[in-house]
């Protein structure tokens, strides 16, 4: 491998601009909650400001899902500090949520002066829409990294029929999912252990 590509592929420090800054233009643009920003995460975070390696990023993912809060947020918080302890946290915390504080203010005086507005309702179907698809691409570019093996595919499938149509608890699934992934590895590391 040459220098400059090993270069390309260190992981970079970011100021705490840096990360006010690019989670602020990162909430500024993402339209239809916290699934919508993974894909665009991806893109800032491990693409072009190589702050955290691919890896580290579905763990940022899986880490923000499985506590409470918004995913956005917990995002935010999860690079801020993985790249400048707490200080990192509440400026990139911070920058995610200012541009959504602000929009909502502006949004609530505006829709209170025109009400059920044909054109504000089509264009809020076309923004539901857009959402819709971003979520599926997430899915889609997350499981792309983790379904790695019949177990992944298994516990996903299980999931998503446990939470769809069953409406069991997520709180339960990301456990229950927790505790499989215990069992599954003490049980690879014994069979590893008896092969040595």
């Amino acid at each position: 491998m040459s220098e400059e590509k090993a270069s390309d592929n260190k992981i970079r420090e970011a100021g705490l601009w840096e990360l006010f800054f690019e989670f602020f233009k990162l909430g500024l643009f993402t339209i239809g909650g916290g699934m919508t920003m993974i894909p665009l995460l991806q893109g800032i975070v491990a693409d072009r400001k190589k702050w955290l390696t691919p890896d580290d990023v579905v763990d940022c993912i899986a880490v923000s899902q499985s506590l409470p809060g918004v995913i956005a947020i917990n995002m935010a918080t999860y690079v801020g500090h993985r790249k400048k302890g707490i200080p990192g946290a509440v400026c990139a915390t911070a920058g995610v949520i200012l541009p959504s504080l602000i929009s909502i203010i502006l949004v609530i005086e505006v829709l209170r002066g025109i009400g059920d507005n044909r054109y504000v309702n089509g264009a809020l179907m076309g923004i539901r829409a857009s959402a819709t698809g971003l979520i599926a691409y997430s899915a889609y570019s997350v499981g792309k990294k983790v379904l790695k093996d019949m177990f992944c595919w298994a516990v996903a499938a299980v999931a998503f029929v446990l939470i769809t149509f069953l409406d069991v608890s997520i709180v339960y699934i990301v456990l229950g999912a927790a505790l499989l992934g215990i069992v599954r590895q003490a049980v690879t590391a014994g069979k590893a252990g008896d092969q040595a």
